[in-house]
């Protein structure tokens, strides 16, 4: 039954020869990932949050926002990750909440006129949620520790 909710949320297990570190050094490793260059900010957690560490990700131009709330388990040397996302709403003018693991692509497009003077639908904007969520896991699991994805509040 494990396996089956581990893939269901997401959860993915470090190499067996990778050490895990201390939960200090795994957390300034997280921190150190928001950087200039990247599209996400990687911050403490509040209180009202239940999470040690939130990595928020912002997308202007598509009303988008991603959250992946995260509590640090150093007994078990997992992670425990909330993903959770914000969209513009298909069918209305609000926008619809998500939360677990999921990968997507958002794209805008608009038409131009080509050299040849024809119209044509070219991209304008992408955007894919692995751009956040592969530095976060990837870090986590190179530090040899678990990426434990929940469902529900942290």
């Amino acid at each position: 039954m494990g396996r089956f909710w581990d893939k269901r949320t997401g959860t993915r297990y470090p190499p067996h020869q990778v050490a895990p570190v201390d939960a200090h050094r795994l957390r300034e490793a997280l921190l150190a990932l928001g950087g200039p260059g990247a599209r996400f900010a990687v911050r403490e957690g509040t209180a009202g949050e239940r999470a040690d560490l939130v990595a928020e990700c912002r997308i202007g131009e598509m009303r988008l926002t991603l959250k992946t709330s995260m509590l640090l388990v150093p007994a078990k040397h997992e992670v425990r990750t909330l993903e959770e996302r914000w969209e513009p709403a298909v069918e209305h003018s609000g926008e619809q909440y998500g939360r677990g693991p999921g990968k997507a692509v958002y794209r805008q497009w608009e038409f131009q006129r080509g050299a040849d003077g024809r119209r044509r639908k070219v991209e304008t904007f992408r955007f894919e949620t692995a751009e956040m969520k592969n530095p976060l896991q990837n870090t986590i699991l190179r530090a040899g520790w678990t990426w434990r994805g929940v469902l529900f509040r942290l």
